[in-house]
């Protein structure tokens, strides 16, 4: 805040922010003709666009006073954007100015009687704001003087010419010492400590009621070659302070970070152990990626029950260290007193015990590679090249200039390399912190402090970046050698030597980053569509980058489009990969850091989701995810298809979808079971070993399959069900039989697939598949898939509990049966399993009893698939209880998520809501898995994200409430006989499809086709007209994406469905929705349900005209032509005309119709002469 004064006297007070979208009206009622005449003609909403930094200045009112535009490169066209550097430093050798330093303004208006006060308020936040920035030029033509109040701030350094026309421009600039100065560092004096005290006391009393009155004083005295204290000075006053030690206990930072990428923080010595003496197998799973962050490392802790695989990875074994630590003192800056930890005094403590621990290495986020396992940690026996921060503080007001500390600090200590600094790891990140980098704790580290470090080298700007020539060649090699992915790499480079273009014709440019005469970086960019799946950057580079959420694409039927179809570009299946954005605008614009532990355990489908809203935050940068998974991430495609899985698909997520997520690039994870949580200490055990600390913990474990429990009853006494009492809810606690499978996810269902074709299952023996579920019958289709005998298999029913069964369709259910039947599978109902192998030892099952109601049956077994009801995990269900959580059938929760603890939150069919809401019927099992993700991070965002309201908690007596989510309810699969199926379906409370039906306000069913013909498809318009179900039976694959986007749609979005139906105009759904104007309603349905950047001015009542329809036409390769006409249709028919010309969206009249692009006119008057037509 600023209080800026009129020459009339006049105050006020100001204030100033990012410029937004909604200034831009008020910036254009501030432009003057003077403004024009030195700016130029301008398209405000372009500049904005591409603009580096934009200041608006407004009052407490929040009137704009001014607003300024600022650009990496010249205006007025006076040299090309990458070639003003050797330009501009002609005009005085003394201004070092690089794209780094500079900024040009393009764009400066203001209140008149207030311009001045604005203008420097403007240039005082600019330099605050970057750093880095030295000089801001002005370019304006050279018969036109600058005004009174460009003046104030800017001095002439000479003329230059345009490039395109006969005119000359003046050059103006303005230098950051007079405005925004680098501090003046020196040596600390006793005298400051007068100075000095109150920043300290002002936020923080702890270090004098620990230390006394005077420690600061005594702190300075005792100084020496060791230990040295500095300061910053304005005008003769101390306004900063630093301690800084050259001391620091390696032997505890080696156990407790990998410092590896630094050499230890040592210098090289002939005794270093940095290669492992020998090559170790490795347990766990195929989930490990090579990870080149140090943010997003994963880590796998061994389960011995699982059997050794090929792979190997990089294994760090813990050991007992006693080590000496230090005691702390603080890091005060700004608002703040922050505590940091000073490296030699910390008191001793265990670091872990014989901790056998898979760490994956650093590498691509995108491919799986092999690992690498190791039993010991490097060695470093070089002298410390490192000196830590003790204590840091600095006023507010020249915090941004923190960094001017470290070029004197490091003139200290001109043997060091490196200054650490370690930190509570919740505390906010300051200025100083954001310019040094963040370390990579081991999984033993129980520490609760981050490490950061910042090399000398960190003070170099004079950075080259150029593009990359033949001679660079071995610099680069050098650069990527240690990296595995370095052929690669190498390839695309030599690519753009030879040819500079992909094989396929694409444009390749390569840069190369110099400092010093030493290649440190490299980038291959390639046009447009970059579609290499192989991530060749470092992870920790993404930090500076916003991830690109994925798009739903269309399915078209091409053969049908014909020549409407769009280009193979797009209707080719692309490679899968993440997507990262920049541009200019968000260069200097910094993401908030949320350092807090958030540890989710369960790779469910709400786990991914959470994670997945948190990590598309473009705002944010969460440092600390970590996911406790028993085979990590899923997504690796293990069975290889997409068409048969055994298991059903609730479609929330897929393959492609987790690559393109591409989780792993954010979050750490750790393969293993959790087996305990300790609320107290607040972490959570893994494995038993392992330990993982956390600030919250979000539990999505959801449900599994679980072992049955055999009743024990001896057949040969002819019992029946009514005679055995009723264990289903026994825990079976025997020896899991070798030949038993509880498929569970993709990794449980490729081990058992495995075991099938190793075990000759598909030519020899009996399956039997045990369970009441949707997944019973995908099962059986995929072992006749693969080649089992139909009459092999056995599918046993036990007696449901349910009142409806898995699919609720009597249609469907028939047809099912009559493909088991016509199969020859073997099916029986209300079957209790009652021994394995008539009660003898059941490893390997030979045989299987069951009871019925009637008499009782005995099978031959070769292999035994359970798909009984699911249940929490015994371990975990272990966990909640010895930590004391509420459970009740399930882990109870709040209306918020929150468990009886309240840095604990849950999500799923792991949960139920507490029993003061008087809704047990309702549970998160009711809704979307994807949309409960979803809505737990909305949750949990207001803790870290500032650009949120708070949210208000509910009065007590008034939470009685539960949340209702909208989001569909979906199940899928492949059937026997090759049916697809698909079942969308709003949440709701189960009841059978013929209650749902006989409610008097059911609303209309329209059904097409028939199971027989294998062509069934049922849709349910609910009373106000919405899509409610979709039930599909296809023997035909169909793109189920598209009309899962049918859901939730209003009947007339759909060109009137309930009219055209009654009329028996629609014979077939299947074949409706890919004729061309089906199709058009597809795309209209999709784009409404979700719509892209492009078309949100249309769904927010802000239609933009013709640049958004011009920008629509321009989509060839995206969208057919005739789904171009549709979007137009949508985009410009906001209302149905009384006569003539109908009329257009806000901001586009008749008048301005022959403005538009030719191609756009001509659709215009089409859809005009449509509409009127219509209205006739």
């Amino acid at each position: 805040m600023s209080v800026l004064t009129s020459p009339r006297g006049k105050s006020e007070v100001v204030h100033c922010r990012r410029t937004e979208s909604q200034d831009i009206y008020c910036i254009k009622s501030l432009m003057r003709k003077f403004t024009q005449k030195l700016f130029g003609k301008l398209n405000i909403i372009y500049l904005l666009e591409k603009a580096n930094l934009a200041v608006t200045v407004c009052n407490d009112k929040e009137e704009i006073m001014a607003q300024a535009t600022f650009v990496d490169y010249p205006n007025w066209n006076v040299s090309k954007q990458n070639a003003w550097v050797s330009l501009f430093r002609e005009f005085d050798s003394e201004i070092p100015c690089t794209p780094l330093n500079t900024l040009f303004m393009h764009l400066f208006v203001a209140v008149d009687e207030y311009s001045i006060g604005c203008c420097n308020e403007i240039i005082r936040t600019v330099f605050k704001a970057v750093p880095e920035l030295h000089f801001i030029f002005l370019i304006v033509p050279a018969y036109m003087s600058l005004g009174s109040t460009l003046i104030t701030v800017f001095t002439q350094v000479g003329i230059i010419p345009c490039l395109t026309f006969e005119e000359e421009f003046a050059v103006y600039i303005c230098h950051r010492h007079n405005h925004y100065p680098q501090l003046h560092i020196r040596k600390a004096r006793v005298e400051d400590h007068d100075d000095l005290m109150p920043i300290f006391m002002r936020h923080d009393t702890i270090l004098r009621e620990t230390y006394g009155e005077y420690f600061l004083a005594e702190l300075i005295e005792a100084q020496d070659e060791e230990n040295h204290a500095v300061v910053c000075e304005v005008e003769g006053v101390a306004l900063g302070f630093m301690s800084v030690c050259s001391r620091v206990n390696m032997e505890l930072l080696h156990e407790c970070f990998n410092l590896g990428p630094f050499h230890g923080l040592c210098n090289p010595h002939p005794d270093d152990v940095l290669e492992p003496p020998r090559q170790l197998r490795v347990q766990g799973s195929q989930d490990a990626a090579l990870k080149t962050s140090s943010q997003a490392s994963q880590k796998t802790v061994e389960e011995p029950q699982e059997p050794d695989t090929p792979d190997t990875r990089e294994c760090i074994q813990g050991k007992t260290v006693e080590a000496v630590t230090e005691e702390l003192l603080s890091a005060v800056h700004s608002r703040h007193v922050n505590e940091v930890e000073n490296i030699e005094k910390l008191s001793e403590v265990s670091i872990a015990e014989e901790l056998d621990n898979d760490i994956m290495t650093e590498g691509s986020a995108s491919i799986l590679l092999p690992e690498e396992k190791e039993d010991f940690r490097p060695i470093y026996r070089g002298t410390s090249t490192a000196f830590c921060i003790q204590l840091f503080c600095i006023e507010e007001k020249y915090e941004a200039r923190s960094l001017d500390f470290m070029n004197f600090v490091f003139s200290l200590f001109p043997d060091k390399n490196f200054c650490i600094i370690s930190l509570p790891h919740l505390t906010p990140e300051f200025v100083l912190i954001q310019n040094f980098v963040k370390m990579v704790p081991f999984t033993n580290c129980t520490l609760e402090q981050d490490l950061y470090i910042f090399h000398r080298a960190g003070l170099l700007k004079s950075i080259n970046i150029r593009l990359a020539t033949n001679s660079d060649t071995p610099g680069v090699e050098n650069l990527v050698s240690t990296l595995l992915l370095n052929r690669s790499i190498l390839d695309d480079f030599n690519q753009y030597k030879v040819a500079h273009r992909d094989p396929d014709g694409t444009p390749l440019q390569a840069f190369v980053a110099e400092v010093a005469e030493q290649i440190v970086g490299i980038a291959v960019i390639r046009n447009e569509m970059f579609q290499n799946p192989y991530a060749h950057s470092l992870t920790s580079a993404l930090h500076y980058l916003v991830p690109v959420r994925p798009r739903r694409q269309i399915v078209y039927p091409l053969e049908k489009l014909g020549i409407n179809a769009p280009s193979k570009e797009v209707s080719k299946e692309p490679l899968c990969y993440a997507l990262n954005h920049t541009n200019r605008k968000l260069t200097l614009e910094p993401k908030i850091t949320v350092n807090a532990k958030i540890v989710v355990v369960g790779a469910s489908n709400v786990g991914i989701s959470f994670l997945e809203t948190l990590v598309f935050c473009p705002h944010l940068k969460f440092n600390n995810l970590t996911l406790i998974s028993t085979h990590g991430l899923p997504g690796k495609n293990l069975l290889g298809t997409e068409q048969r899985r055994f298991l059903a698909s609730d479609h929330c997520f897929n393959d492609k979808d987790y690559a393109l997520m591409s989780l792993c690039s954010w979050v750490n994870v750790v393969v293993g079971r959790m087996t305990a949580i300790d609320r107290a200490a607040k972490h959570v055990v893994v494995s038993k070993e392992e330990i993982v600390l956390y600030d919250h913990l979000i539990l999505c474990t959801g449900q599994q399959y679980q072992v049955p429990c055999p009743t024990g009853a001896d057949i040969t006494k002819h019992l029946t069900n009514r005679e055995i009492p009723n264990n289903s809810k026994q825990q079976y606690t025997g020896k899991v039989p070798c030949n038993h499978f509880t498929l569970n996810d993709e990794d449980d269902c490729f081990k058992a697939l495995t075991w099938i074709k190793n075990n000759s299952i598909t030519t020899e023996g009996n399956v039997i598949v045990y369970g009441n579920t949707i997944d019973i019958y995908t099962t059986v289709e995929t072992l006749l898939h693969i080649g089992v005998r139909g009459s092999s298999i056995h599918l046993v029913h036990p007696p449901s509990t349910a009142t409806i069964t898995c699919i609720n369709n009597y249609v469907v259910e028939s047809a099912v049966e009559n493909a088991l039947q016509e199969a020859g599978v073997h099916f029986y109902q209300d079957a209790l399993l009652a021994q394995w192998n008539d009660g003898e030892y059941p490893d390997p099952i030979q045989s299987a009893s069951f009871t019925t109601p009637t008499k009782p049956f005995r099978l031959q077994c070769s292999i035994f698939f359970s798909f009984c009801e699911k249940n929490v995990d015994y371990e975990t269900f272990k966990a909640f209880n010895d930590a004391c959580l509420v459970y009740d059938g399930r882990l109870v929760i709040d209306t918020n998520f929150h468990t009886n603890d309240i840095a604990i939150r849950a999500a799923g069919s792991l949960t139920k809501f507490s029993n003061r809401y008087y809704s047990n019927e309702w549970t998160h099992s009711n809704f979307s898995s994807k949309e409960i993700g979803f809505q737990l991070a909305a949750a949990m965002l207001s803790l870290f994200d500032p650009t949120l309201e708070p949210v208000t908690e509910p009065p007590a007596d008034l939470d009685r409430l539960i949340p209702m989510y909208k989001g569909a309810k979906i199940q899928g699969g492949i059937l026997p006989r090759h049916y697809h199926y698909l079942h969308i379906a709003k949440p709701a409370i189960p009841a059978p499809l013929e209650v749902q039906m006989a409610q008097p306000d059911f609303g209309l069913e329209i059904v097409t086709g028939n199971v027989q013909n294998g062509n069934y498809f049922r849709i349910h318009i609910n009373k106000y007209k919405m899509v409610e179900t979709i039930t599909c039976l296809s023997k035909e694959p169909f793109p189920a994406s598209n009309y899962i986007r049918l859901f939730g749609q209003h009947e007339q979005v759909l060109n009137n469905l309930c009219e055209r139906y009654h009329d028996k105009l629609i014979p077939d759904l299947y074949s409706s929705p890919t004729e061309p104007r089906g199709l058009h309603l597809t795309v209209q349905a999709l784009l409404m349900s979700h719509p892209p950047e492009s078309l949100k001015p249309f769904h927010q009542g802000r239609p933009q005209g013709s640049e958004t329809a011009a920008h629509l036409l321009s989509f060839p390769s995206s969208i057919p032509f005739s789904s171009k006409c549709l979007l137009l249709r949508v985009a410009f028919w906001n209302r149905r005309p009384s006569s003539g010309i109908p009329a257009g969206p806000q901001g586009l009249t008749e008048s301005e119709i022959p403005t538009l692009p030719l191609a756009t006119r001509v659709l215009w008057y089409i859809f005009c002469l449509m509409q009127v037509a219509v209205c006739e």
